[in-house]
C-alpha cells in the first residue's frame, strides 16, 4: 500500500470514529430529553384554547374535562389588581378593569336597580363581582367590614372613590356570622341608600362570595314579568326546628380574631305585637318603598329591636315583615318562591343537587369545576359560594360566560338601533353629561367601554 492510500484510509477511519461519537452524544441526549419535550406537548394539547374550549366541555359536564381543569388551572395567573392598591388616576382604575360605562339598553336605564354589598375578604373576587353587575344607572351601597385590614379597606375605597354611584356605607359594624350585626350592616345601607340622589326601584343584598348568572336586563326582566311592585323575601313560618333562634337570648363575641355567636340561658319575651315569626333566606329583592317602611314604621322598629339577641336575625327579619298583609310590595301567601340565589346545601344533596364537586363551609358548597354546569342551569340571578384563589378557573368560565353574554345584547342592541351609542368614555362615569358627548343630528362614536371582544373580555 502507497503512502497515499494509507493516508486516505486513516482519515476515513477517523471520520467514521467521530460520526459515532456524534450519533450516541445525539441519541443520549435526545432520548433523556424526550419525556419532558412529550410531556409538554400533551400538556398543551390538553388544555386546548385557555380557557374557552375547556370551558365549554365543563359546561355540557364532560367527565374529562374536571381532570383536565384540575390540571390546566394551575396555569392561572391572578389579575393583577395593582392599580387600585396603590391609588391609580381613575381613568386608569376604569380602563385596567374595564366597567361598563353606559347604560346598554333604555329599558336598563330607566330601572335602576341598588345593591348592598357585604365584604370582608378576597378583594380579587369583590372585583369581578362588582365589574359583573356595575351600570352607571345603579347604586351600591359597600359595608366592609370593621374588621377586615387595613390594606383591604384601602384597596376597596381607591376603587369605590372612582365613582359617584358607588359608596362605603357610612357605619361600619364588626360583622360576626349569625349575629345581628350582620343584619344591621344592610339596614346601615339602607339608611344610606333611602337618602340616594338616584332613583332606584328594587334593592338587592349580595355578599362577597357570589356571583350573577343573569345580566342587568335579565334581572329586571324578572322582576318585572314575576314580581312587578312585590317583594322576594323566600320563607315560610319559622318550623319547630328553627324556633331555638329566637326562644333564647345569643350573644355576639369578639376577640382577638375570634368572632362567633353563642346562646344564653335567658329566655325571651314573644314577639311585638303578636308577630308570627317567619323563617326564610338572609338574602332578598325589595321595592324601595319597603325598605322606607321597614325603617319608619312601629312594628318593624319594634321587631328590630327584639331581634337584637337571636340566632341569624337576618333569616327572620325581613320575611316576617313582608308577610305583613300592609307592608307595601308584602306577599303574605308566599312560600319559597323567588329565584334569588343559587346555593348547594349539604343536607340538600341527592335531592336538589347531586353533591358538592369543591367543598363544603358551613353546609354550604364552595364551588368546584364539576358544579359549573348545575351552575350555568339553574334558573336563579345569582349563585353562592366562589372563591378563586381555590377554583380560580371556575370563575374564569362563568365571567367569560356572562361578558360573552352582555357582548351579545349589545350587538343585538347596536343591530337593532344603530344610531345609538351604548359605548361610553373610560372617565369618571356620572360626571361626563351626556350633552358633552353627543351632537343633534350624528352618530358618535366615544372611547367604547368594548369596541372589540378581547377588550370587553
Amino acid at each position: 500500500m502507497n503512502p497515499l492510500d494509507a493516508t486516505k484510509s486513516g482519515f476515513l477511519v477517523c471520520i467514521a470514529i467521530c460520526m459515532f461519537i456524534y450519533t450516541f452524544i445525539y441519541l443520549k441526549n435526545t432520548l433523556s430529553e424526550e419525556p419532558n419535550e412529550q410531556k409538554f406537548t400533551t400538556d398543551t394539547a390538553e388544555c386546548g384554547f385557555y380557557p374557552d374550549e375547556l370551558c365549554s366541555a365543563l359546561f355540557v359536564g364532560k367527565s374529562v374535562a374536571s381532570q383536565i381543569g384540575n390540571f390546566c388551572q394551575n396555569t392561572y395567573q391572578p389579575e393583577t389588581l395593582n392599580c387600585i392598591q396603590t391609588s391609580c388616576n381613575c381613568s386608569m382604575v376604569l380602563k385596567s378593569l374595564r366597567f361598563i360605562t353606559r347604560p346598554l339598553s333604555e329599558e336598563e336605564g330607566n330601572f335602576s336597580l341598588a345593591y348592598i354589598i357585604t365584604i370582608h375578604k378576597e378583594l380579587q373576587m369583590f372585583v369581578k363581582l362588582l365589574r359583573a353587575i356595575y351600570m352607571p344607572q345603579n347604586i351600591y351601597c359597600i359595608h366592609v367590614d370593621e374588621k377586615s385590614p387595613k390594606d383591604y379597606k384601602t384597596a376597596v375605597q381607591n376603587m369605590v372613590n372612582c365613582f359617584e354611584n358607588i359608596f362605603i356605607s357610612s357605619k361600619r359594624e364588626n360583622v360576626v356570622y349569625a349575629g345581628f350585626s350582620r343584619l344591621q350592616a344592610d339596614i346601615n345601607c339602607m339608611r344610606d341608600l333611602v337618602h340616594s340622589k338616584v332613583q332606584w326601584n328594587y334593592v338587592i343584598n349580595l355578599c362577597g362570595q357570589d356571583y350573577p348568572l343573569k345580566t342587568n336586563k335579565d334581572i329586571i326582566r324578572y322582576i318585572k314579568s314575576k314580581w312587578n311592585g312585590k317583594n322576594m323575601t323566600p320563607g315560610v313560618v319559622q318550623p319547630l326546628h328553627m324556633k331555638h333562634r329566637t326562644q333564647v337570648s345569643y350573644r355576639e363575641y369578639v376577640h382577638s380574631g375570634m368572632s362567633y355567636v353563642y346562646p344564653t340561658k335567658n329566655i325571651k319575651a314573644k314577639p311585638p305585637y303578636n308577630l308570627t315569626i317567619y323563617f326564610g333566606s338572609a338574602y332578598y329583592i325589595l321595592t324601595k318603598e319597603f325598605v322606607e317602611f321597614t325603617l319608619t314604621d312601629a312594628r318593624a322598629k319594634e321587631l328590630l329591636e327584639w331581634s337584637r339577641d337571636t340566632y341569624s336575625p337576618d333569616e327572620h327579619y325581613w320575611v316576617t315583615l313582608n308577610r305583613l298583609n300592609d307592608a307595601p310590595g308584602a306577599t303574605p301567601n308566599a312560600d319559597w318562591e323567588g329565584n334569588i340565589r343559587a346555593i348547594k346545601w349539604k343536607d340538600q344533596e341527592g335531592t336538589t343537587h347531586k353533591g358538592c364537586k369543591g367543598h363544603y363551609i358551613r353546609d354550604i358548597c364552595v364551588y368546584g369545576l364539576g358544579d359549573l354546569q348545575w351552575i350555568i342551569e339553574s334558573p336563579h340571578l345569582f349563585a353562592n359560594k366562589f372563591e378563586p384563589a381555590t377554583y380560580p378557573l371556575v370563575m374564569d368560565c362563568l365571567e367569560r360566560r356572562y361578558r360573552l353574554k352582555l357582548l351579545k345584547e349589545n350587538k343585538k342592541r347596536r343591530k337593532i338601533s344603530s344610531e345609538k351609542t351604548v359605548c361610553g368614555t373610560l372617565h369618571k362615569v356620572v360626571r361626563t353629561p351626556t350633552s358633552q358627548a353627543r351632537r343633534p343630528g350624528k352618530e358618535v362614536t366615544l372611547s367604547c367601554s368594548f369596541p372589540e371582544e378581547n377588550h370587553f373580555l
